[in-house]
């Protein structure tokens, strides 16, 4: 018996049956501790419908989504007032799709909600790594003494995994204490994507969780989101890393802080849409 019915309405291309998919699609539709500016818990339905707009055939990777078995499973119904609920939620989800030997990829919502697939996970994979591509190192240990929040996502990460399993990329944004935090206890890239391929080699076959926060794109690029910075990576460069990372025994992955009211032309989920377009394919 399938665990979930099919949605209504699928991201392009993945529309197989729960059974027979390796990778299942659900949403995260949750903003409710963003410290700037709201508004990406609109991002997996805005994603789902304008990835009609772009093809399932990728020319980077001369795969096409429809030759891939994919379940979309929706998007959770999240209580907007409350954070730990809110993770339980999507710990609960996360923990079914891995219990039946599937690949779970998660669209948010704020980047907080990669805690509730992490702590899924963790209980699976006792040696799991992390790999994050992030403009914010996100390693506060409070937001305005709130532990839960999108700027504390790594430092809760970080209290379930310990030392040396986050690897972090492209940041260019936090406290001096964050960074002083990330010396000792994460591997931190700062500015840029270089040292992915090193990174490879180092984590081996451990299982990893791969996060994309958005933002790691350069605001020119991707304004679409909650808190834009200036710096960031192109297209092109994100493209290769995850080539890079996909070599890696990926078993979850997620992405997130896609903003769409904050662009009307609509470029930024159309480039959001292709991304994950191509991580599905490159993940499978």
């Amino acid at each position: 018996m399938n665990r979930f019915e099919r949605n209504v309405q699928n991201f392009l291309g993945c529309d197989s049956g729960y059974e027979e998919s390796k990778i299942v699609i659900f949403g995260a539709p949750f903003d409710s501790t963003t410290s700037y500016r709201p508004g990406t818990r609109f991002a997996s339905a805005a994603m789902r419908n304008e990835s009609y707009g772009i093809e399932t055939y990728s020319p980077y990777q001369d795969k096409d989504l429809e030759d891939i078995c994919v379940f979309d499973s929706g998007d959770l119904e999240l209580p907007i007032g409350s954070a730990e609920l809110a993770l339980a939620d999507i710990e609960s989800r996360a923990e079914m799709i891995i219990s039946d030997g599937k690949i779970p990829c998660m669209i948010g919502g704020e980047h907080l909600v990669t805690l509730g697939a992490v702590r899924a996970m963790v209980k699976k994979y006792a040696d799991l790594q992390l790999i994050q591509l992030d403009a914010h190192a996100d390693l506060r240990e409070d937001y305005l003494g709130v532990q839960l929040s999108h700027a504390c996502v790594m430092r809760r990460c970080y209290e379930l995994l310990g030392d040396g399993r986050i690897f972090q990329f492209g940041i260019r944004s936090g406290t001096r204490e964050e960074f002083e935090f990330a010396k000792s206890h994460t591997n931190m890239r700062k500015f840029d994507l270089a040292g992915i391929e090193e990174t490879v080699q180092k984590i081996g076959q451990k299982p990893v969780y791969f996060t994309l926060d958005l933002d790691v794109l350069d605001s020119s690029q991707l304004p679409a989101t909650g808190t834009p910075e200036v710096g960031g990576v192109s297209f092109l460069d994100l493209m290769g890393a995850i080539k890079e990372i996909s070599g890696l025994n990926i078993v979850g992955f997620d992405i997130n802080e896609l903003s769409p009211p904050y662009d009307q032309s609509g470029a930024s989920t159309a480039l959001a849409c292709k991304l994950l377009r191509e991580m599905m394919l490159y993940f499978y």
